[in-house]
């Protein structure tokens, strides 16, 4: 099967990935939510494990950090004030990290995460991670893309659920990130297969 241009190559935007050290790194809904319950996702453990490293890594690399959780309010899976939707213990943030809430899929929509990033003198190259790769990761790319920035995504620290296809049929989890993943990378950004991909 022969494959199309992507529109990043037909427009002339860059390809390599950027050093870690020279980006922003942000954690987008890493909440207990995707771990349990109707929410959780089949590769959420692999995700949190893989952003627990890239944290690590950016941490080390002294890369400005920034969290996003969904708040869907008061006794949702996203309930912030609870248990179910605070940040997984393994990529927590630390003190002095700002965490900025949202409610809606574009972490960039209604929040301060642009002033933050102004805040913290945040260059183009914006390194994002988190769940879910085809809902909050793919609009907030977009939402980047839309505002000047240059987002990478980080596929191995990303994860999604099984939905039904438009006809019915079940679409598997990895399908459907594999198609988000192949929407960003068309035009909003580029994807990083692993965190190791990012040095420096």
């Amino acid at each position: 099967m022969t494959v199309s241009t992507t529109l990043r190559d037909v427009i002339g935007l860059p390809g390599a990935l950027p050093a870690l050290s020279a980006s922003t790194l942000i954690m987008i809904d890493f909440q207990n939510t995707y771990t349990t319950g109707v929410m959780a996702l089949p590769g959420a453990d692999a995700a949190l494990d893989a952003g627990a490293r890239l944290l690590a890594a950016a941490r080390t690399a002294g890369t400005p950090v920034v969290h996003v959780v969904n708040d869907g309010g008061e006794g949702t899976p996203y309930d912030i004030r609870a248990e179910i939707g605070r940040i997984e213990p393994r990529v927590a943030p630390r003190d002095g990290e700002p965490v900025v809430v949202k409610g809606f899929p574009n972490a960039f929509h209604e929040t301060d995460l642009e002033a933050v990033l102004r805040r913290l003198d945040a260059g183009p190259d914006l390194i994002l991670a988190g769940f879910m790769t085809h809902m909050c990761v793919q609009f907030t790319a977009q939402g980047a893309f839309n505002l000047g920035y240059s987002p990478v995504v980080v596929a191995e620290a990303c994860a999604t659920r099984p939905l039904p296809a438009p006809d019915g049929t079940p679409l598997p989890a990895d399908a459907l990130h594999t198609a988000a993943l192949t929407t960003i990378a068309d035009l909003f950004g580029r994807v990083a297969t692993r965190a190791d991909d990012l040095h420096g």
